[in-house]
């Protein structure tokens, strides 16, 4: 799903990043690498920094200083046309609460993240379906987001964010809006998406999500790395 060749190539390099808001320092000095093929989740407690770092990571927002390198571009040479298009063809996102539009049908939601990017609308559509039938919601495609279940909603998602073939999946807290059992389906489907090679960088206060998928824990706290801890996964 993904066309990110050569496994173990730096895919994220953070370098001295830091991020101030007025007084507040959200980042300090975070340096850190993410290769192509990993499955990293960030943890950490609340205003530790994480969403901080996924918004630097996505090129949401720019650090005070230090630099993001994401898939061999400065993110920070780029204007906010460039990062628009940029996150648009080589960055994938899932986020807890769907961020579904509500007056498209599930299949538009995800055929719409490849006509933003230039697709036209009958590719798009086609390759939308194509992931439908992987994600095994092909018969969910033309019900609006209200009328679906939180985890088909949250496999929507997944659609949309593969829909480009990015290079890099982020995931801010993917089961934090679904009960244990939709949750679980979600983490059943991050793995098997690391497993054929999809790189992923997970922001998650839950350690099951963490255990399951990730392949390596980096630990937040005030801003910085705390912690680096390899993980043999759970079945």
């Amino acid at each position: 799903m993904t066309d990110e060749a050569d496994s173990g190539q730096a895919v994220v390099r953070l370098t001295a990043v830091r991020k101030e808001y007025g007084e507040s320092v959200a980042l300090d000095g975070v340096s850190l690498e993410i290769h192509a093929g990993e499955a990293v989740a960030v943890m950490g407690p609340s205003g530790s920094g994480k969403s901080t770092l996924l918004s630097m990571v996505a090129g949401l927002d720019r650090p005070t200083s230090g630099s993001v390198v994401v898939h061999g571009e400065d993110l920070g040479a780029l204007d906010e046309k460039g990062l628009a298009l940029f996150r648009r063809r080589r960055i994938g996102m899932i986020f807890q609460f769907f961020n579904l539009l509500d007056d498209l049908s599930a299949l538009d939601n995800v055929a719409l993240a490849a006509q933003l990017t230039g697709t036209a609308a009958n590719p798009a559509r086609k390759r939308a379906l194509e992931l439908f039938e992987e994600l095994g919601i092909a018969g969910r495609r033309n019900v609006y987001p209200s009328q679906l279940s939180g985890g088909e909603r949250q496999r929507v998602a997944v659609a949309r964010a593969l829909m480009n073939r990015p290079a890099l999946l982020l995931a801010d807290e993917p089961t934090g809006a679904l009960d244990t059992r939709a949750g679980e389906q979600v983490m059943d489907l991050l793995l098997d998406l690391n497993q054929i090679g999809q790189t992923l960088l997970l922001v998650t206060h839950d350690q099951q999500l963490a255990t399951r998928c990730a392949s390596r824990v980096i630990d937040f706290v005030d801003g910085q790395v705390a912690n680096e801890r390899m993980l043999e996964r759970t079945p």
